[in-house]
């Protein structure tokens, strides 16, 4: 009996709240215009924290009613500002709040209540637009619908502190593609916004900031512009760094920060400049100390690996600066056990931040290691860190799992630590796990890393081995992505180098001969080169290249003939060559070349190419088929001597390059013997 009861009492409540809500929506159709301005500003008394009522006059029809009266030309100012007060209201409560708005046409208004001369009304309407901009469900493609709009905000950044905080917050939060970046920076966004960084308002001058550090994020035009500008006579580099000082809120040094590190990446600044190496790296490094919020710890590690990303000379300063690399270590204990009894709110708070810093933290290690073998060793020797990356490769978070498989690559690049932490962890296996079922931005980190575990001296070469690695691979080069094809390739090639006969006839049966020629034939270049490298190392020792070319010969010399005649760069043609001279070192296999007259025609062109690595691998092959001990070898070097390439052997050992008059002298010496 109770729940009948129990909803009638529920209806009744709710009816009670749309009723009092319905009373504010009604008024504002009163016909005398005083009672509907009363009517909006009780509005807005009313929706001030209040998200429950803020939705229920959402539901009820507000906004349209509130846009209608705010576009009026018959509207006083008066009722006009406090519309767009009462919007920014309602605004401020859920993202639900903000599609709705989104819906309703709001941000097309509000941009043409800006063209209005009243200052009031245009904070007003900037003050809304901010809110709604900032939102993540907001379309920013919405600002740049019309091309009279930025032109227009940038004019209106003279008019007031508020309009210059709101229209550079609005910019800083619009600005996501290079697109973006181009029409702010073509319609004046440095000169307007520049002069903004010495406002005494300090929300203007971290807006501002914020806008430059969106504007010359992976941009070389707007970094190289921003090094030459003057803010009161003073280079912006240098007003950068005066924000940087320790006396500043914590805020604006990252953002400064961020801001140089930017234009250093996008090549404005050298790397080894004293505002970076001096002020913008150490600053950084600060940001990961524990004193700092976890939120700005994430941000300063992710900042700093990104400055030092390429450049080996800041990873080595970086890593001596404050005990970094152990400091790291700290990102990894959250939440910890201690705020787990004591505070239920910092246990939300922490648990909410693990992620990000231990992505972070991977990432700043991966950027660090990933050239100087002294500092990889410092990492894997740092308190369980091989565990941690182990562990990071199995997380429910992808951004995690990407993180700790690009460390574990950087780490990878190691010969030391293949040999000893990653078989000691036996890293091969959770990496496998991840190649299973990950998505591509994993999947390519993943099988760079499985390349070099499959290089020769490593120990995890054997294990992965009999793991069935084959398969997965070969499957990897019928990939759509480039990248995943390159690594399938190029970890088959490391696995075919000096492999036994097994293994490369395993790989021949598995990729299939089919897709090998495919792969001969991909527009990718990188894509050749690493199949070309995979057929030399699967063409080497006399048994495993007669076998080979006895079931697949036809195919391979008919690949070999269309990279040889096609446009092609030297590396490729290069390779193919020693492909060919490997081919030319079998016992049964050099049939192939001497009894195809074109092959030969082709061998003696570029044994007299202008290019010196070509003429090289071209007398290589002829050397390997006039070598002296073996079978047959009289009657080839009679049909040689006939198409004149002793002639051109002469000729070669009179070349400037010794390597090349050498391995000619040493062919010809075969004719002697």
């Amino acid at each position: 009996m109770s729940c009948l009861l129990e909803a009638p009492l529920r209806i009744s409540v709710l009816s009670e709240v749309t009723a009092t809500s319905r009373h504010y929506v009604d008024r504002l159709f009163d016909p005398d215009p005083q009672k509907v301005l009363q009517g909006v500003v009780d509005m807005k008394n009313a929706v001030i924290g209040n998200n429950k009522q803020k939705a229920n006059l959402i539901v009820l029809g507000a906004v349209p009613r509130l846009l209608y009266l705010l576009q009026q030309s018959s509207s006083s100012l008066e009722l006009r500002t406090e519309c767009a007060v009462v919007l920014g209201s309602l605004a401020m409560g859920t993202e639900n709040n903000i599609k709705s708005l989104v819906d309703c046409h709001i941000i097309p208004a509000l941009l043409q209540g800006l063209l209005c001369p009243d200052l009031i009304f245009i904070e007003a309407c900037l003050r809304c637009l901010r809110t709604v901009f900032i939102s993540p469900v907001t379309p920013v493609q919405l600002l740049y619908t019309d091309p009279t709009v930025i032109p227009h905000l940038m004019s209106l950044l003279s008019r007031s502190q508020r309009t210059q905080e709101y229209i550079t917050q609005i910019f800083s939060h619009c600005c996501k593609t290079p697109e973006h970046q181009t029409v702010l920076f073509n319609h004046g966004a440095i000169q307007n916004i520049a002069p903004l960084l010495n406002s005494p308002s300090y929300k203007v001058r971290m807006q501002a900031l914020k806008c430059f550090s969106v504007l010359a994020y992976e941009n070389t035009q707007v970094s190289v512009t921003l090094v030459n500008v003057l803010v009161d006579g003073e280079l912006l580099s240098q007003v950068f760094v005066r924000m940087m000082q320790r006396d500043q809120p914590i805020e604006m040094q990252l953002t400064a920060g961020k801001c140089l590190t930017y234009m250093c990446r996008a090549g404005a600044i050298r790397t080894d400049d004293s505002c970076i190496v001096l002020k913008t790296l150490p600053c950084l490094v600060r940001m990961c100390s524990k004193e700092h919020l976890l939120e700005e710890r994430v941000e300063g590690a992710e900042t700093l690996a990104y400055l030092m990303e390429p450049d080996v000379e800041l990873q080595r300063i970086a890593s001596t600066t404050d005990h970094l690399v152990a400091m790291l270590a700290d990102y990894f204990k959250y939440p910890s056990s201690v705020s787990a009894i004591t505070d239920i709110k910092r246990l939300d708070h922490d648990l909410k931040h693990a992620h990000e810093l231990r992505q972070a933290a991977f990432k700043l290690y991966a950027s660090l290691g990933s050239n100087d073998e002294d500092i990889r060793k410092k990492i894997t020797e740092t308190e369980n860190m091989m565990d941690r990356i182990v562990s990071g490769l199995s997380e429910s978070s992808i951004k995690v799992r990407l993180a700790a498989v690009r460390c574990l690559h950087s780490l990878s690049r190691s010969v030391q630590q293949l040999r000893t932490s990653f078989h000691d962890h036996a890293v091969w296996k959770p990496l496998m796990k991840l190649l299973q079922n990950a998505p591509d931005e994993v999947l390519v980190m993943a099988s760079s890393t499985l390349c070099n575990l499959l290089l020769e001296f490593s120990p995890s070469k054997e294990p992965i081995l009999e793991s069935g690695v084959i398969e997965l691979l070969c499957s990897l080069t019928q990939s759509d992505s480039p990248a995943l094809r390159v690594n399938g390739i190029w970890a088959l090639m490391n696995m075919a180098f000096q492999a036994d006969q097994k293994v490369k006839v395993e790989i021949v049966r598995c990729l299939g001969t089919e897709q090998l020629f495919r792969l001969l034939s991909d527009p990718d270049t990188n894509v050749l080169m690493k199949t070309l490298g995979l057929l030399r190392n699967l063409l080497s020792t006399r048994p495993h290249i007669d076998q080979i070319m006895s079931s697949h010969g036809k195919q391979i010399m008919q690949a070999v003939t269309l990279i040889l005649e096609a446009e092609h760069s030297i590396e490729v043609k290069e390779q193919t060559l020693c492909i060919l001279a490997n081919i030319a070192d079998g016992n049964t296999a050099k049939e192939l070349i001497m009894t195809n007259d074109d092959m030969l025609q082709k061998i003696k062109y570029y044994m007299g190419h202008s290019n010196v690595k070509l003429q090289l691998a071209a007398t290589f092959c002829i050397s390997n088929l006039i070598w002296n001990e073996e079978d047959g070898s009289q009657e080839r070097q009679d049909k040689l001597r006939e198409m004149g390439f002793v002639d051109i052997l002469h000729k070669l050992t009179q070349a400037s390059d010794s390597n090349l008059s050498d391995r000619a002298k040493t062919a010809l010496q075969q004719y002697l013997a």
